[in-house]
């Protein structure tokens, strides 16, 4: 260890980098690759919602907003939640716009997180869950979800892991990386389990319009006596192909918007008004363009399902968001092994499952958020690995 690195601090040396990004770095170095790694919509912002960014400019809307987004934005949420789930939360109060949901995670996590606090983390999950909450002070508990149960996390599995300083259960669905959902008997039973122990639920809910099958997503926070623990946590960024934009919110009780608020003043003071503009266009008028993505990505994830089905590996059928968590461990590979082989064979990216958690091994995520064309053909590729390089 270097002189520098011991002073650095040890929460942040503890945390590893980003494990999907190690493959997206390798892959911008290349020459015809496909990539199937970064989570991100291949479609370009409506235009109505980029033209709004750039009605806001031309008027001159270039200044700070309050510290907790613009009213109009604030209100817009709140109507959308109403609308889309029947709760009631206070534009004034019960809101918050944030940079992206990524920040309204780590918001979240510092608020309600003390030294030595511990946080429930049902996995495989998002990359950041983990990270973030060493940064807070916390202590992650990581919890496996099984695939016979098609992922859905269960307070059977959660309960042996309880102890004096359990304090927050952190749930993502539909989930990054594999693609389950939660149906609501699942939910109710987390709720329970929630109350029981007397815990805060934060609800990482991006993914919630990109479901294919089944009901409709069930916000966290309609469940009964759910609203006043559950921090939900939402954003633009999928659902409405805004990843540039960083912009997300979390909606909470007041105490808890107020504490997050606190931080967010001190460290980031306001997201970028352009971006609040957009989005509260994407909330007036963006949904058709939103369910047209949608409808497309349903088309991919069919294709790149019956892909991997054909080739013989094992896969999940995804419900949600816009990747599939294919099982690799038939080609005698390790998860690293099989993504660092490919991508140097045959040019295809995608993340070893290990990049979201140890119960990760054996799988990799596959995103499909990219073109029919590109899914063919990356399809093509994997099977030719599979012919040619299996252990």
């Amino acid at each position: 260890m270097s002189k520098w690195e011991e002073r650095l601090s040890p929460q942040v040396r503890s945390i590893a980098p980003s494990g999907i990004r190690k493959f997206f770095d390798i892959a911008a170095k290349m020459e015809d690759v496909i990539s199937l790694g970064v989570g991100e919509p291949d479609f370009v912002t409506p235009w109505s919602i980029r033209e709004s960014c750039v009605y806001g400019l031309e008027r001159g809307y270039t200044s700070y907003t309050a510290n907790r987004g613009t009213p109009e934005l604030r209100q817009e949420i709140a109507n959308h939640f109403k609308r889309r789930h029947d709760l009631t939360y206070s534009a004034e109060t019960d809101i918050l716009v944030t940079v992206g949901v990524s920040e309204a995670l780590d918001l979240a996590l510092r608020t309600v997180v003390s030294p030595g606090d511990e946080v429930l983390i049902p996995e495989p999950c998002y990359v950041s869950y983990q990270a973030c909450t060493i940064l807070a002070g916390g202590v992650p508990v990581n919890v496996a979800a099984k695939i016979d149960n098609e992922f859905r996390i269960t307070p059977e599995e959660l309960e042996p892991y309880v102890t004096p300083r359990t304090k927050v259960l952190l749930i993502g669905y539909p989930n990054n990386p594999t693609g389950a959902i939660m149906e609501r008997s699942d939910l109710e039973k987390l709720a329970d389990f929630a109350e029981k122990y007397n815990l805060i639920v934060i609800s990482d809910e991006i993914y919630g319009d990109l479901r294919y099958s089944g009901s409709d997503h069930i916000c966290f926070a309609q469940l009964p006596n759910m609203q006043d623990r559950t921090i939900v946590l939402n954003g633009f960024s999928k659902a409405y192909a805004m990843t540039g934009w960083r912009i997300g919110y979390a909606l909470g009780n007041p105490e808890i918007i107020a504490a997050m608020t606190k931080i967010h003043q001190y460290t980031m003071l306001c997201a970028p008004i352009t971006a609040q503009m957009a989005a509260v266009e994407a909330l007036r008028h963006g949904e058709k363009y939103m369910k047209k993505m949608v409808a497309e990505y349903n088309r991919r994830r069919k294709l790149i399902y019956d892909g991997f089905k054909k080739m013989g590996l094992d896969s999940f059928e995804p419900k949600g968001a816009f990747y599939i968590f294919p099982n690799i461990t038939s080609t005698g590979y390790t998860s690293s092994e099989f993504a660092e082989a490919l991508i140097n064979s045959e040019h295809v990216a995608l993340v070893p499952g290990t990049a979201f958690g140890q119960s990760g091994e054996g799988h990799v995520r596959c995103s499909y958020a990219t073109s029919i064309d590109k899914i063919s053909e990356a399809l093509a590729r994997i099977e030719n690995f599979l012919k040619n390089h299996k252990k």
